[in-house]
């Protein structure tokens, strides 16, 4: 090996090969490492999370209704797992599987840089001291992906320098060089295939590989980034596919799902003019199915998250969330409070496995008590 290569690039995990196409093709080969591997299961010794794996599917601007329209197969597989009134699937009696559907989502801002840091920092895009979540999952033994298709310098859509992230372990990020503008009004393609596929791939590979460890991984899309509002359609059986196969290998087992977006349709187009605009752009989408790995009977904390989908939650309650089933129990015994070294839990949210108090939610109390830290 050629000692100036550096050794991430002596095996590349994605590489474009235009031997036999004259257009290219993309090849996805993530590279699985045993060594990881093993420290993070040294890891899992010290914790007991509700979920070993946390599957979240980001597909930035576009609204419940629109997903409900466009996403159909993949809003069909989280449905055939709702369990009314926390009784047990008759369908999927076998599985633990609860999923749920947040009909009061709201979006603080109208774009993506200040929503993002609340859903994985806990804070606002202008807080100081931010720890991503990641650092919290690796030092519970969860291996990290990341794969997204927003190419710009900061790839992580913060507004502060990689040098200072807990990096993922596997990442990868999509970029279009026929096309820089991320507003596109067309599919997005590259080498035959739509760009949301190559992402899914990597991640379904990082899922595959890395069966036997506790897992987190993020798939960004930008797809219902564009004003017609069409375009999202057709990644529907690329998700259901994915999720599908997943299942039916039984690569699911102790996995809690994430499909959300961070805020409604916000591109210029005669959809301005219409009277549901505003309401579609504040409510974006969100549907959750936990898997707790202890196969217990649905419990209180069950009947809290199936009271909470009527309840006024924004992306700080997401976080505290997805923080609630890493640390499991011990959850309850972290500090809700801002220091220095911050905590893996947000005072301005509370986790959707908690009863949440209707009164403090009001739109504009809650508004009024965020405004400063998520504008």
């Amino acid at each position: 090996m050629d000692k100036n290569i550096p050794p991430q690039l002596s095996n590349p995990e994605i590489i474009v090969d235009f031997s036999k196409d004259p257009f290219g093709e993309m090849i996805i080969k993530l590279n699985y490492n045993e060594t990881l591997s093993i420290e993070r299961k040294k890891f899992e010794r010290n914790s007991d999370p509700y979920s070993d794996n946390i599957l979240v599917l980001y597909i930035d601007s576009i609204s419940r209704n629109n997903a409900l329209r466009k996403l159909k197969k993949t809003i069909k597989f989280f449905e055939k797992f709702i369990s009314y009134k926390g009784g047990s699937n008759q369908n999927y009696q076998n599985e633990n599987f609860h999923s749920f559907q947040f009909f009061k989502y709201h979006a603080f801002n109208d774009f993506t840089g200040g929503n993002f840091p609340q859903i994985f920092y806990g804070k606002g895009n202008k807080s100081k001291n931010m720890v991503r979540i990641t650092k919290y999952l690796k030092e519970n033994g969860y291996v990290t992906g990341f794969a997204i298709d927003f190419c710009q310098k900061d790839n992580t859509r913060v507004c502060y320098s990689l040098s200072k992230e807990e990096l993922y372990d596997h990442q990868f990020t999509l970029c279009d060089p026929n096309k820089a503008n991320l507003n596109s009004l067309i599919k997005r393609c590259l080498y035959g295939n739509l760009g949301s596929y190559y992402l899914y791939e990597y991640i379904n590979q990082f899922w595959r590989k890395y069966q036997n460890n506790r897992k987190f991984s993020t798939i960004v899309i930008n797809d219902g980034h564009e004003g017609t509002l069409e375009a999202i359609k057709y990644t529907d059986d690329i998700i259901y596919n994915f999720l599908n196969n997943l299942f039916n290998d039984n690569l699911l087992k102790s996995t809690s799902i994430f499909l959300m977006s961070d805020h409604g349709s916000a591109m210029a187009s005669i959809y301005y003019l219409s009277d549901f605009f505003k309401i579609e752009f504040r409510f974006p989408m969100l549907f959750v199915i936990i898997n707790d790995r202890k196969n217990v009977d649905y419990n209180h904390q069950y009947y809290n998250i199936h009271k909470n989908q009527q309840t006024f939650i924004t992306g700080f309650d997401i976080y505290n969330t997805m923080c609630h089933i890493i640390y499991g129990d011990n959850y309850i015994n972290i500090p809700n409070k801002d220091s220095l070294h911050d905590t893996p839990k947000s005072p301005k949210g509370k986790s959707l496995f908690e009863e949440i108090n209707q009164k403090e939610r009001h739109p504009q109390n809650y508004w009024n008590m965020a405004k400063g830290f998520c504008i």
